[in-house]
């Protein structure tokens, strides 16, 4: 058994998952990486550093063995499990009066299911000092205009993580939720197509730049490190301030 802190990743091939990677990597922790395509996951562990302490797995955590494989991998590798990062999920967008019976299965099992389950599966191997952190969104503390069953999920995970707060807190175990506004990933690149997208998603910012997905990371390793001890049931926003001031900074007037 490693000495090293273990965390499971998952959606870990790109983006703000492989960021998490990265950061926790650095921070000297052990990471099972899990996604769809093992090609990806290979890539990103061919850019790690030599030392980083990677394993990947390829798993849809849709898939209903999912929890159980993973979690097994990752005590197989690593002979424990100290923390899980939920990041996977599904970003589908439409109003509740266009939303289908197939997209609210997709949405609801790929990030409220899949996350409840693999949680369920990996706290009897958590103890003293584990931490569960699950990414949400500030969509899932304000609502959209489009966001329908994605905003309600992603309210949902909020439920989920301050009730394991309370239930699992006194193991040791602490649980917590990083909102990010609109980060620039493969998975949102199509709206930068648009030339207003930029200007607006920037000038509702009083930072007046786009959340990176490195943002995100460090506050998740920040979470699972030692330093994060204290912080429990919590819902924190990475948005540059959008979410709090709701106001138009003056680059944007100007």
């Amino acid at each position: 058994m490693t000495e090293q802190k273990v965390a499971i990743v998952t959606g870990a091939a790109g983006g703000i998952g492989a960021a998490i990677v990265r950061a926790l990597c650095a921070d000297g922790v052990a990471v099972l990486g899990t996604g769809r395509s093992a090609d990806k996951l290979a890539a990103l562990a061919a850019a790690l550093p030599q030392d980083a302490a990677f394993a990947f797995a390829a798993a849809d955590i849709g898939d209903e063995d999912a929890p159980g494989r993973i979690v097994a991998e990752a005590t197989a590798r690593f002979g424990r499990v100290d923390h899980l990062v939920n990041n996977a999920g599904a970003g589908v967008w439409a109003p509740v009066h266009d939303t289908s019976d197939a997209m609210l299965d997709e949405v609801i099992g790929l990030s409220l299911r899949a996350p409840f389950r693999l949680c369920r599966a990996v706290l009897p191997h958590m103890g003293m000092g584990s931490a569960i952190v699950t990414i949400g969104s500030t969509f899932g503390i304000m609502g959209g205009m489009d966001g329908g069953i994605y905003c309600a999920v992603k309210a949902g995970l909020t439920g989920l993580t301050q009730t394991m707060a309370a239930q699992y807190g006194e193991q040791g175990i602490r649980s917590n939720i990083v909102a990010p506004t609109v980060v620039r990933t493969p998975m949102t690149d199509a709206a930068w197509d648009y030339p207003a997208f930029q200007r607006i998603n920037q000038g509702l910012t009083p930072f007046y730049r786009d959340c990176a997905p490195e943002d995100i990371a460090h506050v998740v390793a920040f979470l699972c490190s030692d330093k994060g001890e204290y912080i429990n049931g919590q819902v924190i926003a990475v948005d540059g301030g959008w979410s709090t001031t709701r106001m138009i900074n003056s680059r944007f007037i100007g």
